[in-house]
């Protein structure tokens, strides 16, 4: 079989939205009423079991680089774990239905179909606790260990962009713990290794005026930014940030002259507007 790393992601919720709403319509069934769950719950146990067992062999295949990841091998083992558990609990409901399915084809033996499927639905339950620890770790995986973006294509730039969400996420913490100086050697990171970034040129502008405390290196930063003038949002970002370097220099003067031009061409900027007001 060809190899369906990439795949995972989608493969897997299909498998958890299908055999879930399986589950549920053949409980249903076995009430008796809505009668069209007796045969709907059939397809999508039958669909939800494939999906299962594509699921674990795309897992399975894309287990390589997250379980190299540092701390992620024992995670990585239980989602596997878990999952290749779902998928033969499920195999075994697919046996029930199909044996339900063919008992209820003949004359003699359709009575004895409503056991396969309370069988069905009794394993089922016990199938979608599994299934929800499988569905549990996998994301435990992917959100506490990054056990996925950046690494479900192989191609650089998705690797790129994992840094920088991890460099940036850190920083955060970091200023949040009140360490301010392992923030600005982040963003002073981000700044190095994505350098035509204009919105990691602001956070290393912010960095400066309020890790560092240097407006004087804050304004020189964030005058030598280049911004497209006809992008509200980076001319007014640029011109927030020289006025906040002038202001933290003491100079409110040239704060004013700063923002003047900026908020009569963007006068539907109100903050804009609003920090002008507060220097007159």
């Amino acid at each position: 079989m060809p190899n369906l790393a990439a795949n995972h992601p989608q493969v897997v919720h299909f498998a958890i939205a299908l055999l879930l709403m399986g589950v549920a319509f053949r409980l249903v069934s076995l009430t008796g009423r809505l009668t069209f769950t007796k045969h709907a719950a059939a397809v999508l146990l039958l669909l939800g079991t494939i999906s299962a067992a594509v699921s674990v062999k795309s897992g399975i295949d894309a287990h390589g680089p997250v379980e190299r990841i540092p701390g992620a091998r024992s995670a990585v083992q239980e989602h596997e774990e878990y999952g290749i558990d779902a998928r033969n609990v499920f195999f075994v409901v697919a046996a029930a239905e199909l044996l339900a399915l063919g008992l209820a084809a003949g004359a003699k033996t359709g009575g004895y179909a409503k056991f396969a499927y309370i069988a069905s639905a009794v394993v089922g339950v016990y199938g979608t606790s599994v299934l929800y620890e499988a569905a549990e770790h996998g994301g435990e995986l992917v959100y506490e260990y990054a056990g996925g973006p950046g690494l479900r294509t192989g191609d650089p730039a998705d690797v790129e962009r994992l840094l920088l969400a991890g460099l940036y996420n850190q920083s955060v913490n970091d200023r949040k713990a009140g360490n301010p100086a392992g923030a600005a050697r982040l963003v002073s990171e981000m700044a190095t290794r994505f350098p035509n970034d204009t919105t990691i040129k602001f956070l290393q502008v912010e960095s400066l005026l309020n890790d560092v405390k240097d407006p004087a290196a804050a304004l020189a930063t964030a005058r030598g930014i280049g911004v497209d003038e006809k992008s509200i949002r980076f001319v007014t970002r640029k011109a927030t940030l020289v006025a906040d370097a002038f202001i933290a220099l003491g100079q409110k003067d040239s704060a004013r002259v700063v923002l003047e031009p900026v908020v009569a061409a963007f006068p539907q900027n109100t903050r804009l507007k609003a920090k002008l007001d507060s220097l007159r």
